[in-house]
């Protein structure tokens, strides 16, 4: 299963009062682990960006004056797309403004839908979370994702924590594993391939969890298990 988790950054809210796509990012997902094959473009939008938006994404129109126009990454965006289910926050915004810029070509690309389908993780959220905040930054604090990075918005930046999220909501990591391995275990361990505590050691200290910290931990078991059947192993 190929999912891209998109976003997009642009020079306002609406397409239909001409507001343009100034940033795509994209991180790729195959089997729920991230492959590490990114799609990140800036775009000269051909128009001002609104001061309010970049209070938002930081993104100024002097950065984006030699950037490639829309038409000059189409093809290679539309390439990266083909055949996955694109995973966006808010949907609506981000695919209403990839499919404005596609109509701006001449109607030639066709629609966002002739290529891939989308799920919509807004949606996903409300009906998880009902009465909730449900924005990036809340869901980050319920799934324990660390979006300390984000002082402004970036939508590579932001692709990369809504897959972290996506994975929290349905129930699944990416890899639960020490980034290097292998060299760990191979440090670790002596001669004999085994990796032997010390004889002399101290007994390993046993911490407790307190009462708010035990009950923090079955609310996120639960939120866990709404989005995986009901199953969870810790439980």
């Amino acid at each position: 299963m190929r999912q891209i988790i998109l976003d997009t950054e642009t020079t306002g809210l609406e397409p239909t009062q001409g507001h343009r796509i100034i940033e795509i990012g994209c991180v790729e997902m195959i089997n729920r682990k991230l492959t590490g094959n990114h799609f990140h473009v800036y775009i000269n939008p051909k128009r001002e960006v609104d001061e309010g938006a970049i209070e938002v994404h930081g993104i100024t129109n002097e950065f984006l004056s030699d950037k490639p126009l829309f038409g000059d990454v189409v093809d290679d965006f539309l390439e990266y797309v083909k055949g996955a289910e694109l995973v966006i926050h808010n949907a609506p915004f981000d695919i209403g403004f990839l499919n404005s810029e596609l109509k701006l070509l001449g109607g030639k690309h066709g629609a966002m839908s002739e290529y891939c389908t989308v799920l919509d993780t807004l949606v996903l959220a409300r009906q998880m979370h009902p009465g909730q905040k449900n924005n990036l930054d809340a869901l980050c604090r319920r799934y324990y994702i660390d979006n300390s990075q984000r002082d402004l918005h970036g939508a590579l930046l932001d692709s990369e924590i809504l897959a972290e999220v996506y994975l929290g909501m349905t129930g699944g990591q990416t890899d639960l594993t020490l980034t290097h391995k292998q060299d760990y275990l191979t440090a670790s361990r002596d001669k004999e391939g085994i990796r032997r505590l010390p004889e002399n050691r101290e007994p390993f200290k046993i911490i407790r969890p307190t009462l708010a910290e035990d009950e923090e931990h079955q609310a996120y078991l639960k939120n866990m298990a709404e989005g995986n059947g009901g199953k969870v192993i810790w439980n």
